[in-house]
């Protein structure tokens, strides 16, 4: 458990750190993102290294101080899973702060990781 979840805090830290090239480090080149917003039940899907990343560069350009604050992990090593809770607090482009709840479910492959599936809560 102790790869995974080095990997989960050590993500944390890149997203933190607004280095997407410490956080890309961490994918697979067959990697699929699922982000929360976008036009299909399951938001929307990036899939390869390089969708992955553009659609993440996006999430730094909408929210440049995007922080991810009070992380708890979990992981479950036989699934090859890991859990990553948090507070989004971030300054949207048009001066409007945010903060949400949420979560990633990660799926790693040979300490790589294949799938990050995103959710947050909806703020009315």
């Amino acid at each position: 458990m102790a790869d995974i979840d080095a990997s989960l805090r050590s993500l944390c830290d890149a997203f933190n750190a607004h280095d997407l090239e410490r956080v890309m480090g961490h994918f697979a080149e067959d990697c699929v993102l699922h982000m929360p917003r976008g036009p299909q039940p399951w938001g929307a899907r990036y899939e390869g290294k390089d969708d992955v990343r553009r659609a993440l560069a996006g999430r730094f350009e909408g929210l440049p101080d995007v922080h991810y604050g009070s992380e708890r992990h979990f992981v479950d090593e036989a699934a090859r899973t890991g859990i990553s809770k948090w507070v989004l607090t971030g300054t949207r482009r048009d001066g409007v702060r945010i903060e949400v709840w949420g979560c990633d479910f990660y799926t790693f492959r040979d300490g790589k990781v294949v799938e990050k599936d995103s959710y947050w809560k909806i703020v009315e």
